[in-house]
């Protein structure tokens, strides 16, 4: 089975967010009392922490690039709240059309960073999703919050979980497909795993297309899939728009998955390394900011929901960033494991076993032909030692491990300790 990528529509840069900085900036100020508990500082007041001196910044205006999702909150919010300005940095933040648009731009260097999906990092740092460049992960910039939706089609068929879609699928009456964003990114990897726990090969059982996430709910309203992977708020759209429901959310296949990251080449860390530890504590305060209460995060929700951000109501997007679901099946509730954004500093460490998972995924899929030395390469691309210093810039505490350990849904533990072992065991792969 062939990947297919659907035609990039043009990119285009976001506009100046200069309103909305200072109109939050003064809600923020207002609300939380100066805020300097939540290193929401006023930059006019504070030029920053590593503004002079041998650990200045070297580049201080850092393009950063991001797709319209709501994961993408703590990357806008660092620049809107000045957090950026705090370290000494600004950011000038490029809204993206598809992730094979942030791939390129972070190969030719027309952008400096990005919200890009974990796997996409690694893929390119091995030569299997372009052309092959060094590439590193500062941060992790969120866990959870990612869904698998199916048409309202398949629903109107009876369809409502993995096992009554492997059911469907196996009377082969037609070919289904699905779509994911990116060969191997996030998304694709948690719809494959989702698939091959209800007994569905994604290679042999289905046909898979690329389509990038603003594009999701219009393709599927025309037929063009029966189901996606994609974050939020396109998952939470198709219900509003009647064109789907949530079959799973991706924090049902792993609880606190790793999911987008703060990701550049090699290249531009080894060259601005107090530039890559300046921009990696604004966006770690800014995500300690999100989480800080429900009303931060309905504030943010509101910002990342204007046009040159999101681009969708801001309803669409805060009640699932709340944590309030509605499958589109008739079941609401309150998830423990909704999207977060800091977490303590859980969510944001970057994780050596949470890198070497998507190689044994890569791996399992036929992405990769042979196995890498895994933990060489997480070790590689995981910038922990930038991470450190920009923790430490933050005030954020660092875990005892560098490894952690989870049981996904299908009840296999991952730990990291044995990855060839673990990629080599699954009973569907290709």
């Amino acid at each position: 089975m062939k990947l297919k990528t659907s035609p990039q529509p043009p990119t285009f840069a976001a506009p100046p967010a200069n309103f909305q900085r200072r109109r939050l900036m003064g809600w923020a100020t207002r609300t939380l009392a100066g805020a300097s508990i939540l290193g929401v500082v006023d930059p006019r007041v504070r030029a920053g922490a590593w503004a002079a001196g041998t650990d200045a910044p070297e580049k201080t205006e850092v393009k950063i690039g991001f797709i319209p999702l709501t994961d993408c909150a703590s990357v806008v919010m660092a620049s809107v709240l000045g957090l950026d300005q705090k370290h000494g940095v600004k950011f000038v933040l490029s809204k993206e059309a598809s992730w094979a648009g942030v791939r390129d731009k972070l190969i030719n260097g027309e952008l400096d960073v990005a919200h890009v999906l974990y796997g996409l990092v690694y893929g390119v740092h091995l030569g299997i999703g372009g052309p092959r460049k060094e590439m590193a992960v500062l941060m992790g910039l969120n866990q959870n919050g990612q869904a698998i939706s199916l048409s309202q089609q398949l629903k109107d068929a009876g369809v409502t979980d993995g096992a009554s879609l492997a059911r469907i699928m196996a009377e082969k009456k037609r070919e289904y497909t699905f779509a994911q964003t990116f060969p191997t990114g996030t998304h694709a990897m948690w719809l494959y795993y989702w698939m091959a726990a209800n007994g569905i090969n994604p290679m042999r059982d289905a046909k898979v297309i690329t389509v990038p996430p603003p594009q999701m709910v219009a393709n599927m309203r025309i037929g063009n899939m029966d189901g996606f992977c994609v974050g939020e708020p396109w998952n939470a759209r198709a219900i509003l728009d009647k064109v789907g429901f949530t079959a799973v959310t991706t924090q049902e296949i792993w609880q606190d998955h790793p999911e987008k990251v703060l990701g550049g080449s090699a290249e531009f860390v080894s060259r601005y390394p107090n530039t890559a530890r300046a921009v990696t504590a604004a966006v770690l305060e800014a995500g300690k900011w999100i989480d800080a209460s429900p009303e931060n995060r309905r504030k943010t929700a509101e910002t990342i929901a204007a046009k040159s951000y999101v681009n969708t109501d801001a309803a669409v997007i805060v009640d699932r960033m709340l944590g309030r679901y509605d499958n589109g099946l008739g079941k609401t509730w309150d998830d423990k494991h909704a999207m977060r954004f800091y977490g303590d500093g859980a969510v944001n460490f970057p994780y050596l076993s949470d890198g070497m998972w998507f190689l044994t995924q890569h791996k399992r899929w036929g992405l990769l032909k042979d196995h890498p030395d895994y933990l060489a390469v997480a070790r590689q691309i995981n910038r922990i030692d930038v991470y450190k210093q920009a923790a430490t810039a933050a005030g954020v505490s660092l875990p005892a491990q560098e490894m952690r350990s989870s049981t996904l849904i299908d009840g296999i533990v991952w730990d990291g300790s044995n990855p060839a072992a673990y990629a080599d065991a699954f009973k569907i792969k290709t």
